[in-house]
């Protein structure tokens, strides 16, 4: 499958996925739509999120954490997800790198 496609915008800003593209990334009714600095980044909605919650209760647990101060914490680094997922994806994008989302957060 080739990586480089050119389509057209249409004259209402729309444009078509090709289908080979669509049936690769199994694209459903919905996409996410980001841009990166001059890059426009289309992704596959998918139903469940990782937020990371369990893995980060663990580690605030294994820390020490307990009572108050664990969900203190807890929502501190919770908050912070967006932010760190937001600059793997900038760097990633920067450096020119091909990845996707599970080559990020995959198991390892």
């Amino acid at each position: 499958m080739p990586r480089l496609k050119r389509i057209s915008v249409s004259s209402k800003r729309q444009i078509s996925i090709p289908k080979e593209y669509y049936d690769y990334l199994n694209l459903k009714d919905e996409v996410t739509l980001e841009l990166h600095k001059n890059y426009l980044v289309l992704r596959p909605m998918r139903e469940s999120f990782e937020d990371f919650s369990e893995e980060i209760l663990a580690d605030l647990i294994a820390e020490g954490y307990s009572g108050e101060e664990l969900m203190t914490e807890f929502r501190q680094r919770k908050g912070q997800i967006g932010n760190a997922v937001e600059s793997l994806i900038s760097e990633t994008l920067t450096k020119g790198k091909k990845t996707t989302v599970d080559d990020l957060f995959g198991e390892v």
